[in-house]
């Protein structure tokens, strides 16, 4: 339950970020306009600390840079947990700003979820929150300077959508039963007419209920991965700006601070997306007592 109660606000890198990304590409992005054909295939996203440790040091740093998106996803995760533990920790009766702002997002996520689980939300919060927020925090850490967002790879968020698949599955066999979930599979057919259909409508939905983690997944890697594009090429369009005053300009016109601001708001919308579809995917899975209501 402590999971869902993780969020460290990060918009005071921005700033930051914009300074010390220029300052991080240097000598390579300083020669780029003279070797961009060799490099054209790194072109496509910064450098983050695994990378340059890569090409300064090598040995196990090789060995990490072909798993740098699974380490960069870890290392979200480990930050969620010491968070967690330092909320747990210090929680008073009467709160102090740290976990006021934490309760203030439990709060919001939870009437979010509300609106579309109802009664069961409370049940669903941990899960969905906390899917939320780790989303929130890979995509963010595209933006500060040296780390890359683990959502640009396809790998991240086909997974996420994997177990958000496998969950929801397991939520329709413990709600509805194996008979029920079949029901379900099958349309619900309530009269003559849907159970003569019922060859036509299983294949229908098993289609659409792979299809749900597949369009989940890609929908979350081509956002990050097209703002990852967008701050990589204004940055280096930047550098190359001032590289007439000569070869290996360290800094450059800070053309992709615009991009980082939106970064900020896009990414925060997209893991709000994926945790919403979840969110709708569970609630499809869910007895319809209430089916009035919800619609």
């Amino acid at each position: 339950m402590i999971l869902d109660k993780l969020l460290i606000p990060m918009l005071t890198a921005t700033e930051q970020a914009a300074h010390t990304v220029a300052d991080t590409l240097g000598t390579a992005a300083g020669h780029a306009a003279e070797q961009a054909g060799s490099h054209a295939e790194e072109s496509h996203e910064l450098p983050n600390i695994i990378h340059m440790l890569d090409k300064v040091v090598g040995g196990v740093f090789g060995d990490l840079y072909r798993w740098e998106n699974i380490a960069f996803a870890f290392l979200a995760g480990i930050f969620m947990c010491v968070v967690a533990m330092m909320v747990y920790r210090r929680r008073e009766m009467v709160p102090g700003s740290f976990q006021n702002v934490v309760e203030l997002i439990v709060e919001t996520l939870y009437n979010f979820f509300y609106g579309i689980l109802g009664e069961n939300t409370r049940r669903y919060t941990p899960f969905l929150g906390t899917l939320f927020i780790y989303i929130l925090i890979m995509n963010w850490m595209g933006i500060v300077p040296f780390l890359k967002a683990p959502t640009s790879a396809a790998v991240i968020p086909i997974s996420l959508a994997i177990v958000v698949f496998f969950y929801s599955q397991a939520v329709g066999f413990r709600r509805l039963g194996v008979l029920g979930w079949l029901h379900h599979l099958a349309g619900e057919p309530e009269d003559i007419v849907g159970w003569v259909l019922v060859p036509l409508m299983i294949p229908i939905h098993v289609i659409g209920e792979i299809a749900k983690p597949v369009s989940l997944g890609l929908r979350l890697f081509g956002n990050i991965t097209g703002e990852d594009i967008l701050v990589a090429a204004f940055t280096m369009i930047g550098v190359m700006a001032l590289s007439i005053f000569g070869k290996g300009t360290p800094v450059g016109i800070p053309f992709q601070i615009p991009f980082y601001l939106l970064g900020l708001l896009m990414s925060a919308i997209q893991a709000l997306v994926f945790a919403a579809l979840a969110t709708i995917y569970i609630a499809l899975m869910l007895p319809h007592e209430h089916e009035g209501e919800s619609h």
